[in-house]
């Protein structure tokens, strides 16, 4: 049986899980609070040296890091993953730039306001800014789509998903954006999200 080590607050955590549930895989999971220092133990250092979540353990020991990796990993020859050659570049595209341009903005000031109890003076104008850029460029990638690659939902949507639909946790105001407003409700009724 796989093992997930995961923080249940941790949109990267959750989309891991949301996946398994949805292929129907069985897993075991293994709540790391990441406000403990759980994750920064010898223990858990030596399965995965980056001291973060979500982990994935696979039956025979081996463990692979990094939420998206673990997407593909679990979706492989699902139909969630492309089979054609540029789709699957496309996703990869998304993937990247979540991990790069949205999730540092949204997730970490939603982390900020909703699980360290920053006040919203204080958290820096900058990655308010950044998170509003990164929303509006998700806005005009579903302008006129219902998906964010070819004609079905595919792990970018998962992996967008997972804090887009949390952002509002973090102050920023989801009523600007119609078309991630009507994708989140699409993505959560694919993948089952409740």
């Amino acid at each position: 049986m796989l093992t997930v080590h995961g923080d249940n607050r941790s949109g990267n955590c959750l989309k891991v899980k949301w996946m398994l549930n949805r292929l129907g895989i069985d897993y075991q999971w293994i709540d790391a609070d990441v406000t403990t220092g759980v994750t920064r133990t010898p223990e858990f250092l030596a399965k995965n040296p980056a001291g973060q979540v979500p982990l994935l353990i696979l039956e025979d020991g081996r463990t692979l890091a990094q939420s998206n990796a673990i997407l593909l990993w679990i979706a492989e020859g699902s139909q969630f993953v492309p089979t054609d050659p540029f789709d699957r570049a496309k996703m990869f595209e998304w993937l990247f730039w979540e991990q790069y341009s949205h999730e540092p903005y949204v997730a970490v000031v939603r982390f900020q306001r909703a699980i360290a109890g920053k006040p919203a003076a204080e958290i820096e104008p900058r990655l308010i800014e950044r998170g509003y850029a990164a929303l509006d460029r998700l806005e005009a990638g579903l302008t006129d789509r219902d998906w964010l690659v070819g004609d079905g939902p595919t792990i970018a949507d998962l992996a967008l998903v997972a804090y887009t639909r949390v952002a509002p946790e973090g102050d920023f105001q989801l009523e600007r954006y119609p078309a991630i407003v009507d994708w989140i409700g699409r993505v959560e009724d694919a993948f089952g999200i409740g």
